[in-house]
């Protein structure tokens, strides 16, 4: 038997923050990951993913958001990666959105950085964009995207400088409490022994919340790249979130940094699970993002590129479950991150090191715990 001080199981966004974060802090610790290094199979891929402050979920997030931003910083200038792409986020929708009051509210109770602009005054500055008369936005110009494949790359770099062990092709099967430690199955038979514990399973979490009555709904989303019919870099279009009448779900995007413009809906698509993801991309996934796009930016879907289905990982109220788990607190649990989480991953990781290290945080969590169930 193997014996280790902790041990990640799930080496995605999340898992990787942990274990480097581990790794500085001079802790010996195992990570452990069911699939290839920086792998397309779980939720943390996609070439980009949106980073804002002004949020609409909740404004509780902020403060969490500020550590994030100063993590990914911090991990740029140790690895010489470039994570942070600023190129400006504009959220906008109908008057009367609840997601455009809940960005509001946020930018306002924290006084951020924005503008708040009608219609003309988006058209004004980015002419490429076609708001319809009565919406209006909030924009970020310290908003955009993280790219998540370099991320997770910088923090398994980090992590193994700091001398963190790592394991690929193998997954955890089990877990159990034991009086002399956590014994922990991997999915090639062999046993391991860890003082703490971090789980960061994504889309392989289900079964686990589900057996401390939190149910997690896997859904199936769809993201699309296409080529334009005329530039759309991040001069003629920021990243966006938009709320418009009509549209199945929220719609989001990213400019074209050299893959093509991206979009996709939020938190729409069919229930599934991680072993039985439909990962083909139907002409029925994509029609209705070229639609929705060209409407907002012409021309934005000139040719469809390519298609990746994403898992969301959707708790019933959509925050996320980052806590000491309640049957045994060695264990740290970091999961249901519903299709939001991956920009806040840099602090996931240091909370979740802290919590297996110290069984405290000083963020501020409890509106991220297993208590609100």
């Amino acid at each position: 038997m193997v014996d280790v001080p902790v041990l990640v199981c799930g080496l995605g966004g999340m898992g990787s923050a942990a274990l480097a974060q581990c790794a500085l802090r001079g802790v010996s610790a195992l990570g452990v990951e069911q699939y290839a290094p920086v792998h397309a199979f779980g939720s943390s891929s996609g070439k980009s993913r949106l980073i804002r402050r002004a949020y609409f979920e909740d404004p509780a997030y902020v403060p969490l958001l500020d550590r994030a931003y100063e993590l990914w910083r911090e991990l740029e200038t140790r690895t010489g990666s470039r994570l942070l792409h600023l190129v400006g986020l504009l959220t906008l929708g109908y008057e009367g959105s609840p997601m455009l009051a809940g960005a509001r509210r946020t930018a306002l109770a924290y006084d951020l950085d924005v503008s708040f602009w009608d219609a003309r005054e988006i058209r004004a500055r980015y002419p490429a964009l076609a708001p319809h008369d009565g919406e209006v936005g909030v924009f970020e110009p310290e908003g955009g995207f993280v790219v998540p494949e370099t991320a997770i790359e910088a923090h398994l770099a980090l992590a193994r400088d700091g001398g963190a062990q790592m394991r690929f092709g193998v997954g955890m099967r089990s877990w159990e409490s034991r009086a002399d430690g956590i014994h922990v199955t991997l999915t090639n038979g062999e046993t391991l022994r860890c003082e703490r514990l971090i789980l960061a399973l994504g889309a392989w979490f289900a079964q686990t919340l589900a057996d401390l009555g939190v149910p997690l709904v896997i859904q199936r989303n769809v993201l699309a790249w296409f080529t334009p019919t005329h530039p759309l870099g991040p001069r003629e279009m920021p990243a966006f979130l938009l709320d418009r009448r009509g549209l199945p779900a929220e719609f989001y995007g990213f400019p074209d940094v050299g893959d093509g413009v991206k979009a996709a809906f939020h938190g729409y698509g069919e229930t599934t699970d991680a072993h039985h993801l439909d990962r083909e991309i139907h002409e029925a996934d994509v029609l209705p993002l070229a639609r929705a796009f060209n409407a907002w930016i012409p021309g934005a879907a000139g040719a469809y590129r390519e298609g990746k289905a994403c898992m969301y990982s959707l708790t019933p109220d959509r925050h996320f479950v980052v806590d000491l788990h309640p049957r045994d607190e060695r264990v740290v649990v970091c999961g249901g991150f519903s299709g939001h989480g991956f920009k806040f991953a840099s602090a996931i990781g240091e909370i979740a090191a802290q919590l297996a290290i110290d069984r405290a945080t000083p963020h501020a969590i409890d509106f991220l715990s297993f208590a609100r169930f």
